[in-house]
């Protein structure tokens, strides 16, 4: 039986640095991984350049059952800690927007960092190692701990830490263990659920909207009072782009979206401005709309009718409807394509400082596993690594 501190399931963000950090303070530790490289959520993120934090980071860009769980962790690590990390190691990274931060060159310069503070406190990976068992034991010197069965071989711990992640994209090694264990220990778990996920609609809508696959334009996105401005883009499926990727995590079966067409202008000027005048109405929305999407939304009021033809109070509503479009998705691609799984282990089960189970002494949750998840723009690489990073300073 292979002996260690710290057990850690999962070599991707939370786990890695969760098990650096333990290392530095001089534990065992050994990570278990079921697939064959380690860092592969990491690798493909933001393009292939991971976008591994944002400057912006404050509680109010995560979503949870309890808002302010996140504080803790999110204040003793944050950007900046992250960031003398990555230039520490000579990673050369920018600023794109709004805060967020990505590497000039490869996401892969992420996981070898990672690797790399594994290896300088002696971290031991595992990889093509499926766990088979997990059980709670009485250890031999009188404190609890967790003799876990794997593929490769039986492990012994005292602080067992599942960074594990969510559901989203299977085609990276995602799965529901850290869920299923968590139950297995009587733990809660919010139930999950796809999040930064494009929205799909019904064949009806599809064909409304057939010939706009491509379309992108700039909108603001409200889900209730939760509203996100940014670029709305039409697939051959629904919608997506990073407004509609931001409300899909507020947004459930059966809700209706409003979008804004003409943000931060007025759709009833510029109508006004050409209310006497021959040109029809899809051409003068092509003068702040793409003109596809103009030519689609427009058939509505009937093909090539002249302003001039509307009424004040038919332009009136026309200009309501520009500022408040409503759609109401289908459904939404599933974990197949979600950036992220929203839900997961009941952050009343855990320490908000140490993210150990309340009732499981020795036992850890960290990352995408938890039901903390992070706006898009870097935010939920930030909580792994804060995450990863509380409870590596304890296990």
């Amino acid at each position: 039986m292979n002996d260690v501190d710290v057990l850690v399931v999962g070599a991707g963000a939370a786990g890695l640095m969760c098990a650096a950090t333990a290392a530095a303070r001089g534990r065992s530790v050994v990570v278990l991984e079921h697939g064959e490289r380690p860092g592969r959520k990491i690798a493909i993120s933001g393009g292939g350049r991971c976008n591994f934090t944002n400057l912006h980071t404050t509680p109010a860009s995560f979503i949870s059952d309890n808002p302010d769980f996140c504080r803790s962790a999110l204040a003793r690590y944050t950007p900046a800690d992250f960031v003398a990390l990555v230039e520490r190691q000579g990673i050369a990274w920018h600023e794109k927007q709004l805060g967020e931060l990505f590497c000039d060159h490869s996401a892969r310069e992420i996981v070898a960092m990672l690797l790399a503070e594994c290896e300088s406190g002696g971290v031991e990976l595992v990889l093509g190692c499926r766990v088979e068992r997990v059980e709670r034991v009485e250890r031999v010197e009188g404190a609890d701990g967790f003799v876990v069965e794997t593929g490769r071989g039986t492990f012994q711990c005292r602080s067992l830490v599942v960074a594990t992640g969510g559901l989203s994209l299977p085609a990276a090694g995602a799965s529901d263990f850290g869920h299923r264990l968590a139950r297995q220990f009587g733990l809660a778990v919010v139930e999950p659920r796809p999040a930064l996920v494009p929205l799909v609609f019904g064949a009806r809508k599809l064909e409304q909207f057939k010939d706009l696959a491509g379309v992108s334009l700039e909108a603001v996105v409200s889900c209730g009072k939760t509203s996100f401005a940014g670029a709305v883009l039409f697939t051959h499926r629904g919608i997506s782009g990073p407004a509609v990727l931001q409300i899909s995590s507020y947004w459930s079966a059966g809700a209706e979206l409003t979008l804004d067409l003409f943000p931060g202008g007025s759709a009833s000027d510029r109508l006004e401005e050409h209310r006497g005048s021959r040109q029809e109405l899809h051409n003068v929305l092509a003068t702040f709309l793409p003109r596809r999407f103009a030519a689609a939304w427009a058939a509505g009021y009937g093909a090539a009718v002249p302003l001039r033809q509307f009424t004040p109070g038919q332009l009136a509503k026309i200009a309501d409807e520009l500022h408040h479009w409503r759609l109401k998705p289908d459904g939404t691609e599933g974990y197949r394509t979600a950036e992220v799984t929203a839900g997961g282990v009941d952050t009343a089960e855990l320490s908000s400082k140490t993210m150990q189970a309340r009732r499981v002494p020795g036992l850890f949750f960290v990352g995408e596993v938890v039901d903390v998840t992070g706006h898009l723009g870097g935010f939920n690489f930030q909580w792994a690594w804060a995450s990863g990073h509380a409870a590596g300073e304890v296990a």
